[in-house]
């Protein structure tokens, strides 16, 4: 009887220890971001899962949401403050009920070159507006970005303001961004962003105000036939963390954490703008025209934008927007 009890004992203990075994897998970190894979920053949210799972020897393991497959906005940012998604990445005008700050990133012709923008990305202006979301229990890992943003059309070649008058154009729903075609002498139209494609193809609207990268990536040289370089507005991403599970961290995961997002934003940053470079090689064989502003005609376009910063200065502070400036001009 006695060894009976023993067997049974041990089987018990070598099933706990089993079922153990089995739940005690690699820590998950789901990451969610709203683009393809393909994309540099899909590629660089790969990147960042290859770093942190190899430098932590399969202790963690990143499962990736791309293409807004974990949900929209809200949705990420419930998810990360429940602790249901462990980092997300969001366009900078979804972050403006957080703190105006972050619509600094909004002005148009503000940012001059990708340097410049780094300088503000990286720097105490663009760290102190991701405080705001502290609070609600999520830090701000750092900037990635989107581009510089473009005019694609399928009408007509665009290469000054009077060309541009008319244009009916696919607009972000931000009051900057469509405030900024409105002062261009175009008319802005929001859609949805599924359904761009589609608006392209059947000419519900002439083109889109889009960078580079996301264009190419989504196909839209097959229905834009013009390209204008204008480089209008800069578009960051921010990339979260829960606080949470930041918090649940040892120095040594969180440094590993930490550091390998910043390895992967820096790869990122490349990617995107020596991308540009290949892409405009590529979009002649495409059928695509390219142009781009002279400096001078590109100074008509954002003199004519000044009304936008009428709209938002108020709410930014022009402290602030003088702050960038001075920030940017620094060599």
């Amino acid at each position: 009887m006695n060894f009976f009890k023993k067997l049974v004992a041990t089987a018990v203990l070598s099933l706990c220890f089993g079922v153990t075994g089995a739940v005690a897998g690699p820590t998950v970190i789901k990451l969610a971001h709203p683009n393809l894979p393909q994309h540099p920053m899909g590629q660089a949210f790969i990147k960042f899962k290859a770093l942190v799972e190899e430098r932590t020897n399969g202790e963690f393991r990143v499962d990736i949401f791309d293409s807004s497959k974990f949900g929209n906005f809200d949705s990420v940012v419930q998810g990360l403050q429940l602790n249901m998604l462990q980092m997300g990445s969001a366009a900078t005008p979804n972050l403006s009920p957080f703190s105006d700050e972050f619509l600094i990133f909004d002005l148009p012709f503000l940012f001059p070159s990708y340097e410049a923008a780094d300088k503000i990305t990286d720097g105490p202006i663009g760290m102190n507006a991701t405080k705001a979301l502290e609070p609600s229990g999520i830090i701000g890992l750092g900037y990635i970005e989107i581009g510089f943003r473009n005019l694609w059309n399928n009408k007509r070649a665009v290469t000054t303001l009077e060309d541009a008058k008319g244009l009916k154009i696919r607009s972000t729903p931000s009051k900057a961004h469509i405030g900024t075609l409105k002062a261009l002498g175009m008319n802005p139209t929001p859609i949805s962003w599924g359904e761009v494609y589609t608006a392209l193809q059947q000419k519900t609207v002439d083109g889109i105000d889009i960078d580079l990268n996301l264009a190419w990536h989504n196909n839209f040289p097959e229905v834009n036939n013009h390209l204008t370089i204008v480089n209008s507005l800069y578009s960051p991403h921010l990339v979260m963390i829960s606080k949470r599970f930041l918090d649940s961290l040892n120095p040594e995961n969180r440094e590993i954490i930490l550091s390998s997002f910043q390895e992967a934003k820096l790869y990122e940053r490349k990617l995107i703008r020596d991308g540009e470079a290949e892409i405009l090689a590529q979009l002649e064989g495409k059928g695509v025209t390219v142009t781009t502003l002279s400096p001078e005609e590109r100074q008509r376009w954002a003199e004519k934008t000044a009304v936008v910063y009428e709209q938002f200065q108020d709410r930014i502070g022009k402290d602030l927007i003088e702050q960038a400036r001075a920030t940017m001009a620094v060599k």
